[in-house]
């Protein structure tokens, strides 16, 4: 029997294509033997966590692909404080916040720059002058995450279907926080909603007269002189991993989100740290997974790196980025051939380098390869060759039953051997006992 599956996720390397790549992605212009080996090994396919045309985040993505549904999902904010250590109260809600330079208009701020360059010393001195705040009973606390950013908890009776704050763009007013449409008559929402917009009016006038601002006026530097927030998240009760799977996992991921997903479901996590270097990272990561591979039934090794480089709005930067991705994964050909692995390689979302969108709805490469897997004729890696594998359009709610199949721990449909219908065999059975004699 097939023992593990490893998940080498390369996150947003899905792409358009590009007139300064010759009308290529920026995957199908990059030169990737690494990748094109394993595709030549196995079954290729499309995916998509959700369905073709839905932008999707990191995290929606990757909760659909671990076999969980949205209305499980927790919201990033609460994602992000568990990555951080937070201590998590599920009565409180968790918010992303991060500082910006804003310029008021009308009785109106607009966003001029998101994050300003500041000196540790003085992120820390902003978060310290707007860390706590409470009006009609809620209280919020700012907890400093990485430079400006970090999450903003609140407390007492609070919910977390409020709108965002943060216009992501710039030169664009910030929001108004609201109540969802769904949650309009609902107190809890509109009285949480009210309090942040209380709360970042304040923080605007405190940081306005802020130490380190006057400082920066004086050397004509920007003031940070703004919070915006984004989805607010709470704590739900869900299924882990292993019980709703029958799987052991780990993740190997940096970043707060990943930890916090994992957290959240149950898997174990390697927390590791971006260097300056995308391909001896992942060979970093996937000697790690091998390494540890007797100990786990499915291992996720995740890099950021090609979602970072398409943010940069630049195609041929991606296409280097991929170029050193392929580099180290020498690896993971060479261990391909493993009679107790299987080994899957494909991305979460499309990060379109050029354009205005953040993340782009197109779905991505996916390629599995491992015992009995079907070879198709796919030998080329890439957005439009993989179109054409065996594996054909790969959704979310696919992924985790066929990892199951490929690993040969599907159940036969209608088999019960357990009281839950679960969805891998064998499940956590009850042995026979022999009655007594007398029938006890």
């Amino acid at each position: 029997m097939t023992s593990r599956c490893i998940v080498i996720l390369l996150d947003g390397l899905g792409d358009r294509s590009s007139p300064v790549l010759g009308h290529k992605t920026p995957l199908q212009a990059a030169r990737t033997p690494n990748l094109d080996a394993l595709a030549a090994l196995g079954a290729n396919g499309l995916f998509h966590a959700e369905r073709p045309g839905v932008s999707l985040p990191s995290e929606n993505a990757h909760f659909a692909m671990f076999g969980y549904r949205q209305e499980e999902f927790p919201g990033r904010g609460l994602l992000e404080a568990l990555g951080a250590g937070i201590e998590i109260n599920p009565d409180e809600v968790y918010v992303l916040a991060h500082f910006i330079n804003a310029e008021e208009a009308g009785n109106t701020l607009y966003v001029k720059q998101h994050r300003p360059r500041v000196a540790a010393g003085e992120a820390r001195a902003l978060v310290q002058a707007v860390r706590r705040y409470e009006t009609d009973d809620i209280r919020f606390v700012f907890r400093q995450t990485k430079d400006l950013d970090g999450i903003l908890a609140l407390s007492g009776r609070v919910s977390p279907l409020i709108t965002d704050t943060d216009p992501i763009q710039v030169d664009c007013p910030m929001m108004s926080a609201a109540p969802w449409r769904s949650a309009a008559g609902e107190r809890e929402a509109v009285r949480t909603a009210g309090a942040l917009n209380s709360y970042l009016s304040w923080c605007y006038r405190t940081l306005g007269d802020q130490a380190g601002n006057r400082d920066r006026r004086r050397r004509n530097r920007v003031p940070v002189n703004a919070v915006v927030t984004q989805r607010a998240g709470r704590w739900k009760d869900v299924e882990s991993f292993a019980r709703r799977w029958g799987l052991r996992g780990l993740s190997i991921s940096s970043g707060l989100v990943f930890w916090g997903l994992a957290a959240f479901i149950g898997l174990e996590t390697c927390k590791v740290r971006d260097s300056d270097e995308p391909g001896a990272d992942l060979a970093g990561r996937l000697d790690q997974a091998f390494s540890l591979a007797g100990d786990y039934e499915f291992i996720h090794v995740h890099t950021k790196a090609p979602d970072v480089a398409a943010h940069s709005k630049d195609p041929r930067r991606k296409v280097e980025v991929i170029e050193a991705l392929d580099r180290g994964l020498a690896a993971a050909v060479d261990r391909a051939g493993d009679e107790e692995t299987v080994l899957i390689v494909t991305s979460d979302h499309s990060t379109p380098s050029n354009g205005p969108l953040i993340h782009s709805g197109e779905p991505v490469p996916i390629m599995v390869t491992g015992p009995g897997m079907r070879r198709d004729q796919v030998r080329r890696f890439d957005e439009i060759n993989c179109a054409a594998g065996a594996l054909g359009q790969v959704y979310g709610g696919d992924f985790m039953p066929m990892v199951l199949n490929f690993l040969d721990r599907s159940k036969l449909k209608g088999l019960m051997d357990t009281a839950v219908d679960q969805p891998y065999w064998p499940g956590r059975r009850s042995p026979f006992r022999l009655n007594n004699e007398n029938g006890k």
